[in-house]
């Protein structure tokens, strides 16, 4: 069993596509492609955290994909997911649905989960890890990348977070494991 995070899959949000530069041609090309890339890294016994923002769809069709997706899902609910979470059976496909979620992966650090990004998250100190979404690849993420450099650089503290939508160069479209997440970002060091 692993553990993957993913965030503002965004499924059938045409906006999303413009405004992050997604690389398909149609929102049907988007969702299929998605489903796709995380049923070939997800397997049934695995656990995925979905840190917000599901579908633009209507409940029917997100249920559809949600049913289709493999893995044992959580949500950790974004702000385009009210709407939708009003619906009984989208509710029953996911194992927890929470606004914030602390979790210790077994042999390693704890993990912040939460759709926003919060910079002085709980456990920094201890270098637990905060994923996120929301901010997509914006100016907020490039402020909560510069928040993120002067903590370390400037007053010596740890950040570990990291922004795991699914446009960020490092998820590219594909549920990913804390080790994928931190490795990249390590290569970058």
């Amino acid at each position: 069993m692993a553990y993957y995070f993913l965030a503002d899959t965004h499924f059938g949000h045409e906006n999303a596509l413009a405004f992050d530069n997604r690389p398909f041609k149609t929102i049907e090309e988007h969702d299929q492609a998605l489903v796709e890339n995380w049923n070939q890294a997800v397997a049934q016994e695995d656990e995925v955290f979905l840190l917000g923002d599901i579908s633009w769809h209507g409940a029917s069709k997100t249920v559809e994909i949600i049913k289709s997706l493999n893995g044992i899902k959580h949500l950790i609910k974004g702000n385009h997911d009210k709407r939708l979470m009003k619906n009984r059976e989208l509710q029953s496909l996911f194992v927890e649905i929470t606004d914030y979620k602390e979790l210790e992966l077994p042999g390693k650090k704890g993990v912040v989960l939460s759709h926003y990004p919060i910079p002085c998250f709980n456990h920094h100190y201890y270098e637990w890890i905060h994923l996120y979404g929301h901010v997509h690849k914006s100016f907020e993420w490039n402020m909560m990348e510069r928040v993120k450099f002067e903590m370390q650089a400037l007053y010596d503290k740890p950040c570990l977070m990291f922004n795991c939508g699914v446009m960020m160069d490092y998820i590219d479209y594909v549920p990913r494991t804390i080790e994928e997440i931190v490795s990249y970002h390590e290569g970058l060091e």
